[in-house]
């Protein structure tokens, strides 16, 4: 009996102290473990691509949207890199003949919305 509340105390105390960890980080290294845990867990994120208010390309079932990272100074690249199914009928299924593809989309000039698929 007395082992078992020891380990919900050690458990206790290990949660207390991962808590504390995380409220002294800065909120952007909170993000990038957010992101990483996500990364981690996996998505069914979902990216869109615009010209203007057109949907021209969208992509399914991508499980994370990455930074490219600069192999000398591995300093972030502006643009993001992933894979996902092109969905090329636009109507956020994975049908026969639609492949998963490798993908690059920059931050400068491109208007795009990733998200994670609702259904």
């Amino acid at each position: 009996m007395r082992a078992i509340g020891l380990r919900a105390a050690c458990a206790v105390l290990v949660g207390a102290v991962a808590i504390l960890g995380l409220t002294s980080c800065t909120q952007e290294q909170q993000n990038k473990i957010s992101r990483d845990i996500q990364n981690w867990t996996g998505t069914n994120g979902v990216l869109e691509v615009y010209a203007g208010e057109k949907l021209v390309r969208r992509f399914v079932k991508i499980d994370k949207l990455s930074t490219a990272m600069g192999t000398d100074d591995n300093k972030p690249r502006p643009y993001r890199f992933g894979y996902g199914v092109l969905d090329e009928n636009l109507n956020m299924q994975v049908d026969a003949g639609e492949k998963k593809v490798y993908f690059e989309i920059s931050d400068y000039g491109s208007n795009y919305v990733f998200f994670e698929n609702p259904h």
